[in-house]
């Protein structure tokens, strides 16, 4: 028997398992899909699966998405609307530490509570399409896109200064080490972290700085995200200088935008980390230097550079000599300025910059003004930054800002000074961390004497993939080289090992796992059998197989949690795919997301390293498409009720599964749809559902009678004016809405729409399905249900979407604001072509109206025809 009340509980399910039983929203391959259909990819950022589980901010983005893609379906298309999991990384291993089980064992078990409350909110993904970026047949292929990157050049190993804390065991990203009163502390756990140089893997992705730059003219994203992706490239034009240090053999390179101003250089200043710091200086002064450079270990990179902090530094006791006027300036050692910029070293011209002014100031060294400041009138009580002629600089004198540059510079290439450079805040990507949890690099390190072996073999699947310049690292003071695994022997999974825990040593957890890391490699082949095996407890070697094998290491770092993420969109094409990363036939048929909707947070790091793959992978002849994200959409925040971000420790973390229980998953989606844009922020309010909750109960009122049957009301008479006219507005506005992602304005036309059909005394069936069909991408279960009671076969989103009809919404009548001495007190719905002695009768008639002019005389009467009558009374 149908129930005649609305009963979220008992339909919601249904409908989830019926979407899930006939794949309804299962993509096509283009092999097997109409070729001749237009295709629509929908993306969202893929989460992290953590054992807390989905709080009520995940599902604001992922809502959004399903009801776009429920609605482009009807229209049409063939729609790719996927999901899987970004589920390498920390978290999962620091629980694998603390409770000695598998990250791979907590990685699924998270991963199915996911999987479980997405269903229940009625997100209906292309679960056949699901990526897991700790599957092997997935990072099989990542380890591919490293060893390509490997074999062009852009991957390399370096002595990097990190962050790395030593309770976590591994290094942190910048993003990922916090400014505390107490120093710097990771973002996990608020452990203490320090520099520490390590010996690391890093992407050129400088070298793509230009083209990386360059394409950001050519998407559809929110400017504030490509203005950050633009600083955070930071082009700028400008010149290398080249200072002679007094009494060293060596120079002191610098990089400036205003070589201009040279002659105003008083003083230099090298980073902490400068490599000739130790040599500049003096023996007098080698205890205060190091003693700074020790506590300046202590800070980030953004706690250094911050334009309002006290400037601190230490003179170094040696010079450099001005190369454009001879003048020996003395250099100091200061925090403020970053090896990781520029050349780690700046000429320092306090006049005309604003931190070095603060610091000639508080160590009173010299300012010599070189820039004219028309307005000033003596000693500069603060940086000039404005543009003027030259003065203070001889051969410079008079000229503007644009012509001393040029001139400048050169006259520095002529004396093998310097020279015209373009320098990047960016930085090459450092890409390996320090952990178990996350891909293996597939590489194997070979001695000197080996890798001259493979060298001069005529055939060998390992030399096919050496980039011409060798990678090489030195170990306890022995030199290696950087050799990749073949594809035919990827991927290279992870061993097991007993403990999870860090080495202590900077290393990972697999510097402990004897057997995975030791082999004997064959260098005509690249096949590997262990070098070394354990016999109770203990280490054993193995017999060489033959006179082709060598010993050789794996790699003990692994890739960082953004290796993974930085191509899932692609597999989601083409997920089963043995064979190759992608067929080109498929990435021809879906090319590139059309939408890609996920939190503005991943702006830069993320989209960035993304766009780099995707170029290099176009640059080799991978893929035909130069970006990969079109069009990009940044979700706001839900606030907890407090109006503070949520958080476990605020006690605001709001738990969709008990909205649901309570409320049901239809009212939860369209709520969090209807507090406010899509992209701004809103806090949470539980009893504003309430409003959701009693719209869903009218639309089943409206249409389903007391014994569960179609209401009595809804039949085959022709819709009155008015009702005819609230669908097609409706029609045409909520399509208009959701394609723009306008689901509140949406919303609120639906209730419009509802209530008009409320109060008809007769409803066109039709009518009525025609609204379900609008309301269905929102609110999925109750308008699959009703669609099915009205007589209709399901799914609902296989009927094609409705269009509007323009002459529905003519009105013969239009709306008359009432007013009694500029008060609004009513209003008439009348004729077009009403008289005005009609109209003046029918408003002196209003009762609100009449109430204002009993016992007063009407000295005026004011009328605008279609839009005010105004009665003015004494």
């Amino acid at each position: 028997m149908k129930t005649a009340d609305y009963q979220p509980a008992e339909i919601e399910s249904k409908w989830q398992n019926y979407w899930a039983d006939n794949k309804t929203f299962a993509a096509p391959t283009p092999a097997a899909g109409d070729q001749a259909a237009p295709k629509f990819y929908l993306l969202d950022m893929f989460p992290y699966p953590s054992g807390a589980g989905l709080h009520i901010g995940h599902p604001e983005g992922y809502t959004a998405t399903d009801a776009l893609k429920r609605m482009k379906k009807s229209q049409g298309f063939n729609v790719l609307h996927p999901m899987g999991w970004d589920a390498f990384g920390l978290p999962t291993e620091q629980f694998a530490i603390k409770t000695g089980r598998p990250p791979a064992e907590v990685t699924a078990e998270n991963i199915g509570n996911f999987k479980r409350q997405l269903k229940q909110i009625g997100l209906t993904y292309d679960w056949d399409r699901e990526v897991n970026t700790t599957d092997p047949t997935y990072f099989k292929w990542t380890q591919w896109i490293f060893t390509q990157l490997f074999q062009h050049g852009l991957a390399y190993v370096d002595e990097k200064p990190v962050w790395y804390c030593p309770e976590l065991g591994t290094v942190l990203a910048n993003e990922e080490v916090l400014n505390t009163p107490e120093g710097p502390r990771s973002e996990r756990g608020s452990f203490p972290v320090e520099r520490r140089p390590l010996r690391q893997w890093v992407l050129r992705i400088t070298k793509y700085a230009d083209k990386l730059l360059a394409g950001l003219k050519d998407v559809d994203w929110p400017d504030s995200t490509k203005r950050l992706q633009a600083n955070w490239i930071g082009r700028s034009t400008g010149a290398e200088v080249d200072f002679a240090l007094d009494g060293i053999d060596a120079k002191l390179r610098v990089f400036t935008t205003r070589p201009d101003t040279l002659f105003g250089a008083t003083y230099m200043v090298v980073a902490p980390e400068h490599p000739l710091l130790a040599q500049i200086t003096t023996d007098a002064q080698r205890d205060a230097v190091e003693a700074y450079v020790e506590k300046a270990k202590s800070k980030s990179d953004l706690e250094r550079a911050e334009l309002s902090k006290e400037k601190t530094g230490v003179f170094t006791g040696g010079f450099a000599i001005n190369p454009v006027n001879g003048n020996k300036i003395p250099v100091w050692v200061a925090d403020y300025v970053l090896i990781t910029y520029g050349t780690g070293a700046i000429m320092a011209v306090p006049a005309h910059d604003e931190r070095d002014f603060e610091f000639a100031k508080e160590f009173g060294l010299d300012i010599v003004q070189v820039i004219e400041d028309k307005d000033g009138d003596g000693e500069l009580t603060e940086a000039y930054t404005g543009d003027g002629k030259l003065i203070n600089s001889e051969i410079l004198n008079g000229l503007n800002v644009a012509d001393a540059k040029k001139k400048i510079i050169g006259e520095l290439q002529s004396k093998d000074a310097g020279k015209e450079a373009v320098n990047y805040k960016l930085r090459d990507w450092l890409f390996s961390r320090q952990r178990y949890w996350g891909e293996p690099f597939p590489v194997l390190w070979l001695t000197e004497k080996d890798y001259a072996k493979l060298k001069s073999l005529d055939k060998s699947e390992l030399t096919r993939t050496l980039p011409v310049k060798p990678v090489t690292c030195v170990i306890e003071g022995e030199t290696l080289h950087a050799v990749p695994v073949p594809t035919q022997y990827l991927p290279l999974t992870l061993p097991e090992v007993e403990s999870y825990q860090p080495t202590g040593t900077g290393e990972s957890p697999l510097a402990k796992a004897s057997e995975w890391l030791n082999v004997w490699l064959n260098l005509k082949t690249g096949e590997t059998v262990p070098h070394v095996k354990i016999v109770d407890d203990l280490e054993q070697l193995t017999e060489c197989p033959g006179e082709d094998w060598v010993a050789a290491q794996r790699e003990t770092n692994t890739m960082p949690q953004w290796a993974g993420s930085c191509w899932y969109y692609l597999r989601y094409m083409d997920p089963h795919n043995p064979d190759f990363i992608i067929d080109p036939q498929v990435e021809e048929y879906w090319q590139t997301p059309d939408l890609y909707v996920g939190g503005a947070e991943h702006a830069v790091l993320h989209l960035l390293y993304a766009r780099f793959w995707h170029l290099f992978l176009h640059d080799i002849g991978v893929l035909k498409t130069k970006e990969p994200f079109q069009k990009l959409f940044h979700q706001g925040i839900i606030l907890g009720e407090d109006g503070e971000k949520m958080s476990k420790s605020r006690g605001n973390v709001v738990n969709p599964e008990v909205v649901i229980a309570d409320h049901g998953a239809d009212a939860m989606r369209m709520y969090l749809m209807f507090l406010g844009p899509l992209e701004a922020m809103k806090p949470w309010n539980t009893d504003g559902i309430m409003g959701i909750d009693r719209f869903l109960k009218k639309v089943w009122r409206t249409f389903i009678g007391d014994d569960g049957e179609p209401a009595a009301k809804l039949g085959n008479d022709e819709d009155d004016a008015d009702t005819a006219r609230a669908l097609h507005a409706t029609i045409k506005k909520v399509t208009s809405d959701y394609e723009s992602l306008g689901f509140n304005t949406a919303i609120s036309q639906m209730m419009t729409c509802i209530n008009q059909f409320a109060k008809a005394e007769k409803l066109n069936i039709a009518s009525a399905k025609t609204f379900l069909q609008l309301l269905a991408p929102l609110a999925p279960h109750i308008a699959e249900e009703l669609w099915e009671r009205l007589g209709e076969q399901p799914a609902i989103a296989n009927a094609p979407w409705p269009k509007h009809d323009e002459s529905k919404l003519a009105s013969d009548t239009v709306k008359l604001m009432v007013q009694v001495n500029g008060k609004l007190r009513g209003n008439l719905e009348v004729a077009k072509d009403i008289s005005k002695d009609d109209a003046l009768a029918q408003a002196k008639a209003l009762p609100t109206v009449q109430a204002q002019t009993d016992g007063k005389n009407i000295v005026k009467e004011i009328y605008v025809p279609g839009r005010i009558v105004n009665l003015v009374v004494k």
